[in-house]
């Protein structure tokens, strides 16, 4: 069995991982409402803030990333960490896109295309 290592800690509830040609992954963290990219010396950095819960991130023919969000929830972390309902602001689900695209106007039209009211991220 080839060994396991550790590339960062302390990420929240950490789902839909995404290997990019740098090394680096790119996941959200559905408890912590936000995007992150972990480098392969495991530096953590924000992407974006999400809100809700990002679960699943991908990329696109265009390059640009995609995000699948649950809309968020509440959680309980003792004894496990556990789903207890929806978050109070909940509004639904949505696929947001975190920008490979030149400027906001750019973004937005993307998003357009992919969802009818998406919420979109950027760096």
């Amino acid at each position: 069995m080839a060994d396991i290592r550790i590339l960062a800690t302390g990420l929240g509830f950490p789902e839909g991982p995404v290997w990019m040609e740098d090394g680096s992954v790119i996941l959200g963290e559905i408890s912590g409402s936000k995007v992150t990219q972990v480098a392969p010396d495991g530096t953590k950095t924000e992407i974006g803030k999400a809100g809700g819960g990002p679960n699943g991130v991908a990329t696109g023919p265009d390059g640009a990333l995609y995000v699948c969000n649950n809309g968020g929830a509440v959680y309980q972390t003792n004894p496990s960490f556990l789903s207890t309902g929806p978050a109070p602001d909940y509004a639904g689900g949505s696929l947001q896109c975190i920008s490979g695209c030149s400027g906001r106007q750019a973004v937005a039209s993307l998003c357009s295309r992919v969802a009818q009211s998406p919420v979109c991220v950027q760096e």
